[in-house]
């Protein structure tokens, strides 16, 4: 008889425990309804701190501090926007941008092509005897100072040292002078500086070349047909 009852009271508790974790189960559920239902709404409603209000008060207009900062400001204004104008003509213009080897061509003012380019690889070469050159990009305003069709590159110094070759002691040397690979077109910068074509179109985008800008032959053409002698360019 004693053991019939413990058997009904394990049974009973058994029982109690399968209801209690049941509703410990629904409670959960109940809870995560409610949280992602009401609770994260309500929080996403309270403001995340004190709001910037511009007041128009007249009396602010008499004051004379404020009126000085107010003539300064429309002055700044004013100077930045003839400096802006200055650099953005009616002419067409290129903007370079190393960090992304990215080019922008405008035309009265407006965006009218985009597309990669390569830029400097930022990388050292260096002689036994000494010498060096750092191959980056120049950056700041530049001039188109010359246009050619169907250049020659005339190798300097470093491309001799590069290939392991003697360096030849004549500016005019046969040797210095490379056909086809600066492409149809050839722009000077200056300090020979070029922006040219290449024979490497899968390293457009990509910062490779010795400081002159390569672009593929259709956005070549292009720029050099829509920049002239004295057309600006900036490099940044």
């Amino acid at each position: 008889m004693g053991n019939e009852i413990l058997n009904v009271i394990n049974r009973l508790s058994d029982t109690w425990r399968k209801v209690f974790k049941w509703l410990l189960i629904m409670l959960a559920i109940l809870f995560l309804f409610a949280f992602f239902v009401y609770i994260i709404p309500a929080l996403q409603k309270i403001p995340g701190g004190k709001e910037t209000v511009v007041a128009n008060y007249p009396a602010l207009k008499k004051d004379q501090v404020y009126k000085k900062q107010i003539t300064q400001l429309n002055r700044d204004i004013q100077r930045l926007s003839r400096k802006y104008n200055s650099y953005t003509s009616g002419q067409s213009y290129l903007v370079i941008n190393t960090t992304d080897n990215l080019f922008y061509l405008y035309r009265n003012k407006k965006l009218v092509r985009e597309g990669h380019c390569s830029t400097g690889s930022f990388k050292m070469l260096k002689t036994e005897e000494g010498r060096s050159w750092i191959f980056k990009t120049p950056k700041g305003k530049f001039t188109i100072q010359g246009k050619q069709t169907n250049p020659a590159w005339r190798r300097p110094d470093w491309a001799f040292v590069e290939e392991g070759l003697p360096i030849p002691e004549r500016q005019d040397d046969p040797s210095r002078y490379e056909f086809g690979v600066l492409g149809d077109y050839a722009l000077a910068l200056g300090d020979g500086y070029l922006i040219h074509g290449t024979i490497y179109k899968r390293f457009l985008g990509m910062p490779v070349t010795h400081g002159c800008v390569r672009l593929n032959d259709d956005d070549l053409k292009a720029i050099f047909n829509n920049l002239s002698i004295g057309s600006k360019v900036y490099i940044f």
